[in-house]
């Protein structure tokens, strides 16, 4: 059963329609997430802010981006996200192959050091290892600091993203 709790604009506080109508005006529409976090006005605004950041206007590029949250999506069993980033990560050029060995938790022989980086990154990240100070002086001289501080929002951004539709039972989109 899908448990997202749709808010129409006659039961939404003042705060509430502020938010809404921001997401709308940004999105043209309420992505799932944000059913989940409009309730709380003040969480809806500031993970519209961070995920728009993540994903449009960051150091990571969209191939990267979609790297972290498939490795995340994985780590958490996330269907929804998973499905849906596949699908994206397709878009931005990810192939199928190197999508299998993300999801598969194998390496997916990026050639790209930036991608190479925040791939290992984001899987010692999930795989709870800590990482030597060789590493992280590797990774950090791949993305900088501001891609370092990137995959850890990312991570954190979409791990509340699958937790959230995994609660809330959000149905899974279609495979394409």
């Amino acid at each position: 059963m899908n448990r997202l709790l749709e808010l129409p604009p006659e039961k939404q506080t003042p705060e509430q329609k502020k938010v809404f109508e921001q997401l709308v005006a940004g999105r043209g529409r309420i992505l799932g997430p944000y059913k989940i976090w409009i309730h709380s006005p003040t969480v809806a605004s500031g993970m519209e802010h961070i995920g728009t950041y993540l994903n449009k206007k960051g150091s990571l590029s969209e191939r990267e981006v979609e790297i972290g949250i498939l490795v995340i999506a994985q780590h958490w069993d996330g269907d929804y996200v998973r499905q849906a980033h596949i699908k994206m990560g397709k878009q931005v050029g990810l192939t199928q192959e190197t999508i299998d060995a993300i999801l598969a938790g194998r390496d997916p022989k990026l050639t790209d050091p930036h991608e190479r980086a925040v791939h290992r990154f984001a899987a010692a990240l999930v795989a709870g290892g800590k990482l030597s100070d060789a590493e992280f002086s590797e990774i950090e001289a791949a993305i900088g600091r501001d891609g370092v501080a990137e995959v850890l929002v990312l991570l954190g951004y979409y791990t509340s993203v699958a937790l959230g539709m995994k609660v809330h039972q959000v149905p899974i989109p279609p495979p394409t």
